[in-house]
């Protein structure tokens, strides 16, 4: 493939990536600008929340169009990996740590059917069955290799994988206490069983004697890696990534626990 050096430099600039993410843009400052003087003509502007959702907009543009995209399409499963990793542990959380609590419950209180439909979805069960089969199935190789080589089909893998992953999210920060998230020791527990839920993809990728996906076994080498230590590589990465955010969010649990626990001697 004579062209990979152009092609590992390219950033995409297609009008239905750059016009979603400008959209998704523009919906939230009416969302946190307009929408929260009206619903909520109290609360003021939150700095703080802007940075983090436009942070998630960034990290998303990153993952999905920076030369980490052609680079994981292409020619590394470990690329791609990194790809999966930041559209499911890092966007969403950013997004969801930019919406404004007051205002995403002034939303959701005239829209009954839409905090029905929430409620179901962020059900921790549901919520982490979701997040585990959808990333399940897109690593299952005649989808993940059909995902590769249409870019409809590619666009679907990375918007449901980031939407089941806002999903997995919302029992751990839910900017809502009418769809809330769960109590401190379920949350814990939740966290767990989504390691687990990981195990077995990670096991078949990394343990596997053969190449899984025929796109990196005949593509062209651009790491010392053959494409066999390229998809151990994957998989460790995968598992280490889980490991890092679980152990971080259930560190975070336990202080944020430990403090709303009642003072020594006094009485609950």
């Amino acid at each position: 493939m004579e062209n990979s050096p152009i092609t590992l430099l390219h950033w995409h600039t297609e009008p239905a990536l750059i016009g979603g993410i400008l959209f998704v843009g523009w919906a939230y400052a009416l969302f946190n600008g307009p929408f929260r003087i009206r619903a909520c003509p109290l609360l003021p502007h939150s700095t703080k929340h802007s940075l983090w959702f436009a942070t998630g907009l960034i990290t998303f543009y990153l993952a999905v169009g920076s030369p980490l995209d052609p680079l994981g399409e292409n020619f590394l499963f470990s690329a791609h990996m990194i790809q999966h990793n930041i559209l499911m542990y890092i966007c969403p959380l950013f997004i969801l740590l930019g919406l404004p609590q007051p205002l995403v419950d002034e939303f959701l209180r005239h829209r009954p059917a839409l905090q029905s439909t929430l409620r179901f979805l962020a059900h921790p069960i549901i919520a982490g069955l979701l997040f585990t089969l959808v990333f399940s199935f897109w690593h299952v190789g005649a989808f993940y290799e059909a995902a590769i080589r249409d870019k409809t089909l590619h666009m679907a893998e990375h918007l449901s994988m980031f939407f089941v992953s806002l999903l997995m999210w919302w029992p751990i920060c839910a900017p809502s206490k009418r769809v809330p998230s769960m109590a401190f020791g379920p949350q814990m527990l939740y966290i767990l069983a989504l390691m687990l839920g990981q195990t077995p993809i990670f096991a078949i990728l990394t343990f596997s004697k053969d190449v899984l996906y025929d796109t990196y076994f005949y593509a062209e080498r651009v790491m010392e890696l053959t494409p066999l230590e390229d998809q151990k590589a994957g998989g460790v990465l995968m598992k280490v990534a889980n490991m890092a955010v679980s152990v971080g969010v259930l560190a975070s649990i336990f202080y944020r626990w430990t403090k709303n626990q009642p003072e020594n001697g006094q009485v609950s």
